[in-house]
């Protein structure tokens, strides 16, 4: 029984050790002694697990205006999440076509609502493949609108601009595009 007794009451200790540990963990302190939450999934970085939108885009030299735009809004934990999620992503390239200024003043804070709503175009909650694209299609995107697709040859279009490549991610896929998206 004595030893039962001790079992019991070293794994006890054990646990509550573990739990401990757990908790310091997950939270950090600053400089100043303040306690802050660690990220959530967007967080997570390992050497094996396939790496998410976010984590694809922010990569990419060709999506840094992309990804500032994502962090602006606030969507980086969403965009991160298990999804499965087809971003449409415009390049710089894409962002530098657009009237002088507007860039700037979408990642305004002010401006917030107005780049959700032009991100949540870019975005479907779904896994959209070019290869079962179809002509004329239509799909809902996360703000109200409808994307439609052409189809010319082998070349897949998404509101008249061409995907140029696609690149499937741990929580979805990233069709790169070379206009941004508005709602017609």
């Amino acid at each position: 029984m004595k030893h039962s007794i001790k079992t019991f009451l070293l794994a006890s200790l054990l646990v509550a050790f573990g739990c401990k540990q757990s908790e310091e963990t997950t939270t950090e302190t600053t400089t100043e002694g303040t306690e802050t939450k660690a990220a959530g999934q967007e967080g997570v970085v390992d050497e094996t697990s396939n790496p998410n939108i976010v984590q694809v885009a922010s990569g990419s030299k060709d999506h840094t205006t992309l990804v500032a735009a994502v962090k602006a809004a606030g969507l980086v934990t969403s965009l991160s999440n298990a999804g499965p999620f087809t971003v449409f992503a415009p390049t710089n390239v894409a962002f530098d076509k657009l009237p002088a200024g507007t860039v700037e003043g979408l990642l305004k804070p002010e401006n917030k609502g107005d780049l959700e709503n032009i991100l949540g175009y870019h975005t479907y909650v779904g896994t959209l493949k070019t290869e079962y694209m179809q002509d004329g299609q239509e799909f809902d995107m996360v703000f109200g609108g409808k994307v439609k697709i052409t189809k010319k040859g082998d070349k897949t279009f998404v509101n008249g601009s061409e995907i140029v490549a696609s690149i499937p991610t741990s929580n979805g896929i990233i069709h790169v595009i070379g206009d941004v998206l508005l709602p017609k």
